[in-house]
């Protein structure tokens, strides 16, 4: 008969690993709130035209933002006077960039083949 692990290991094992996850999200959560007080006021400059690159950047940093307003900041995510089309492209191409970036490896997992999958299924 197979040895059976005890319930309160598995407990115990689960509420580190949601512990550490939660705590790694707040230091990220906290150093991008950092990261995008001090990079706004480069990315938003006085009297500037704001095209297709300035768009993918604001896009890119937007989600940054969150800590930021969460906390009470009035910080800028959109440029109100930009050129256009070609600013509102390069806005949600930007917003697309920073999720495959930040939140791609969140959810990646690697592919497993028929033959990984049988020696995997063996050694358990």
């Amino acid at each position: 008969m197979p040895p059976t692990s005890d319930y309160s290991e598995i407990t115990n094992a689960r509420r580190k690993w949601w512990f550490r996850k939660i705590i790694t999200f707040l230091t990220a959560s906290l150093l991008l709130g950092v990261f995008y007080s001090w990079s706004s006021p480069r990315a938003f400059p006085k009297d500037t035209s704001f095209g297709f690159g300035y768009g993918m950047m604001h896009g890119a940093l937007m989600p940054m933002a969150l800590p930021s307003l969460i906390l009470g900041q009035d910080v800028e995510i959109f440029a109100p006077e930009n050129s256009g089309r070609n600013y509102k492209i390069g806005f949600i191409l930007g917003i697309n960039a920073c999720g495959l970036v930040f939140f791609g490896p969140l959810v990646w997992r690697p592919r497993v083949d028929a033959k990984n999958q049988k020696n995997h299924e063996r050694q358990m």
